[in-house]
C-alpha cells in the first residue's frame, strides 16, 4: 500500500514537473517569437532607415553647405533658386520617402512597441511626415515658397531610440538562444 502510494506521488510529481517545464519552455518559445517580430518587423528596419537617412542626410550637407560650412537654408543669405531645387530633388527622391517608411513602420506594428503607450517621438514622427507632405504637394503646384514640414523631425532622438531599441532586443534574443 505504502509503495503504491509512493508510486503514484512520484507519477504526480513526475508529471508536475514535466507539465511546469513544458509550460517554461512554451513561454519562452513565445517571447522568442515576439522577439523575432519585434527585430524583423519594427525595430531592425526602424534602425536601418534612420540610419540610413542620418547618414545620407549629412552626405547631403557635406555637398551642399556653403563654403563657410553653414546650410543654406540657416544662413543669412536666403537659399538661391539652385539650392532650394537641390534639396527638393534630395527631399523628394530620398529623405520624404524614407521618413514615410518609417512612419509606416510605426503605424503598422504598434503592437510590437516595447512601450506600453506609443512614445511621443514616434508621434512626432508622424506629425512630421504630414507635414512634409503638405510641402511636397505645395511643391507639386509650383509653391516653393517652403522648404521643410511645419514640425520638427526628431532625428537625433530617433536614432537614439531605433538604435537602443535594436540593441536592447538583440541582446534579449541572443540571451533566449543561448538558454536553449
Amino acid at each position: 500500500m505504502i509503495a503504491a502510494a509512493i508510486t503514484v506521488g512520484l507519477a504526480l510529481l513526475g508529471y508536475v514537473a514535466t507539465y511546469l517545464n513544458s509550460l517554461r519552455l512554451s513561454q519562452r518559445q513565445e517571447r522568442l517569437s515576439r522577439l523575432n517580430r519585434q527585430l524583423s518587423d519594427l525595430y531592425g528596419p526602424l534602425f536601418a532607415l534612420t540610419e540610413s537617412n542620418s547618414r545620407t542626410y549629412s552626405a547631403f550637407m557635406e555637398r551642399h553647405a556653403r563654403p563657410d560650412g553653414i546650410s543654406p537654408f540657416a544662413h543669412e543669405t536666403p537659399p538661391t533658386n539652385e539650392e532650394a531645387a537641390e534639396w527638393r530633388l534630395w527631399a523628394t527622391t530620398v529623405f520624404i520617402p524614407n521618413i514615410r517608411a518609417m512612419r509606416d513602420l510605426v503605424l503598422k506594428h504598434t503592437d510590437l512597441l516595447r512601450e506600453s503607450e506609443m512614445p511621443p517621438l514616434l508621434l512626432q514622427l508622424c506629425a512630421h511626415v504630414s507635414g512634409y507632405e503638405i510641402t511636397a504637394a505645395r511643391w507639386g503646384q509650383g509653391n516653393y515658397d517652403k522648404h521643410f514640414s511645419v514640425v520638427v523631425f526628431p532625428g537625433g532622438e530617433l536614432g537614439a531610440y531605433a538604435r537602443e531599441g535594436f540593441t536592447h532586443l538583440k541582446a534579449e534574443q541572443a540571451r533566449l538562444l543561448r538558454r536553449r
